[in-house]
């Protein structure tokens, strides 16, 4: 099983990122965090990369019910959605898999959360 659920996109990657947005509020999700990466690292470390995006997404109900069971679920949300260009000039977009990432709790009471999160996340994905 992989981490992440990814696609590849043929588009600008502005209209990825706006893309992406929209595919996460049509799945129940806001965006928490917006990290340019690639900004943070030309600023920090003097690093050129192409360009990369860490989007924090949240399901506030879905985070909520699953906060009840995990009180230190926190460290591992927002779900991260990243945006980035690849070598060829394409957009990958990418999503950690949550029932890869829930597993590491050792808390089945988790897991329908976990499957219900992933499902949002992989209609999204393919929906883009």
């Amino acid at each position: 099983m992989s981490y992440y659920i990814a696609k590849t996109l043929e588009q600008d990657f502005e209209a990825a990122i706006a893309a992406v947005t929209a595919g996460l509020k049509a799945q129940g999700f806001g965006v928490l965090t917006d990290i340019d990466v690639q900004a943070t690292l030309k600023t920090k470390i003097g690093a050129e990369i192409p360009r990369y995006r860490i989007l924090g997404a949240c399901n506030p109900r879905i985070a909520h019910e699953a906060l009840g069971m995990e009180a230190r679920l926190g460290v591992m949300l927002p779900c991260n959605v990243i945006v980035r260009e690849t070598a060829d000039k394409k957009v990958e977009v990418a999503t950690v898999d949550p029932v890869s990432a829930m597993e590491r709790t050792g808390n089945p009471a988790l897991e329908p959360a976990a499957h219900k999160v992933r499902e949002l996340l992989a209609t999204m994905i393919e929906r883009l």
